[in-house]
């Protein structure tokens, strides 16, 4: 039995959908259907169930996922046992991360590190959303909340620090805020409620609850934006608005935040070179990323 067709079938059953599935091992979802149409023949009976929402395992289909499980644990024995290669760490690593913290501070550090290690391959998935190692939707995920189920290794990243922003010229014809009291003079930029993917991005009922939000979305660079255009206020990290002159902090010693990145991956994968090699990687660059992560912020325990 072809490992490539299993190795399919096994992504598709986690993800549950062609272009899930598609994206995790960077082919066509055409290429996908064509691979889980040839295992189906082979094995002369269907292992997934069509459905509008995407791919739902059958009977056959969940009998199978065990034992394709316990080939793909014994895949990866086999390349942690293989001899080092004299090339480096290769292979691809998808990195899981939080929108801005990925875009910002990852993305150009771990340009360096591809440029380093040339075999091997990194994707980062720098989303407004909560990522899964159980359903291998990345390799490594950094996260705001630590981890509690499965047989991962969990490490905390580093500190970092938020802040109330304002546009200078929206400040410059608001009401001076000089208290708490004062914040009901402003308007207000925040995320979607109901699409809150974790508690931790919760901010602003611990500082002033808004009557109303001027402007609210699921992306904190869409939330920057609209705070740089003068919509209003908005809890931003500050590693994203300090570096912008247009923005200024508003009572800066009350709202004021701290908050933890996480970082995880499955334990079964800690022997591997390419995911050792970037896991240190990610480390380092928290490390020298902490001027920007925690500017003159004293860490909380």
């Amino acid at each position: 039995m072809d490992w490539d067709n299993l190795r399919y079938f096994l992504e598709l059953a986690r993800l549950g959908t062609l272009a899930g599935a598609a994206r995790r091992l960077s082919v066509e979802h055409t290429t996908v259907s064509r691979r889980i149409q040839a295992l189906e023949k082979q094995m002369g009976v269907a292992l997934f169930a069509r459905e509008a929402g995407g791919h739902r395992l059958t009977e056959a289909g969940r009998q199978l996922l065990p034992a394709v499980e316990s080939m793909e644990s014994a895949v990866l024995g086999a390349e942690r046992a293989a001899p080092a290669s004299h090339e480096g760490p290769s292979g691809l690593v998808r990195v899981g991360a939080t929108e801005g913290f990925g875009t910002l501070i990852l993305a150009p550090q771990l340009a360096h590190l591809t440029r380093k290690h040339p075999h091997l391959s990194i994707d980062l998935l720098a989303l407004p959303r909560m990522l899964h190692l159980s359903r291998r939707e990345a390799d490594i995920v950094i996260s705001l909340e630590r981890p509690t189920r499965g047989s991962v290794i969990v490490s905390r990243l580093s500190y970092y620090a938020l802040y109330l922003y304002g546009q200078r010229e929206y400040l410059a014809r608001k009401p001076l805020v000089s208290c708490r009291e004062d914040l009901r003079h402003h308007a207000f930029v925040s995320y979607v409620d109901d699409l809150l993917f974790t508690k931790e991005l919760q901010f602003l009922d611990a500082l002033y609850p808004p009557e109303r939000f001027a402007f609210r979305s699921t992306s904190i660079t869409a939330q920057y934006e609209a705070v740089r255009a003068g919509a209003g206020l908005a809890v931003l990290p500050a590693f994203l608005a300090d570096r912008d002159p247009v923005l200024a902090r508003v009572l800066p010693e009350e709202a004021r935040f701290t908050r933890t990145f996480w970082m995880s991956m499955p334990s079964e994968a800690k022997h591997l070179a390419r995911m050792q090699v970037t896991w240190a990687f990610l480390r380092e660059t928290a490390v020298a990323s902490k001027p920007l992560l925690l500017p003159g912020v004293t860490p909380r325990s």
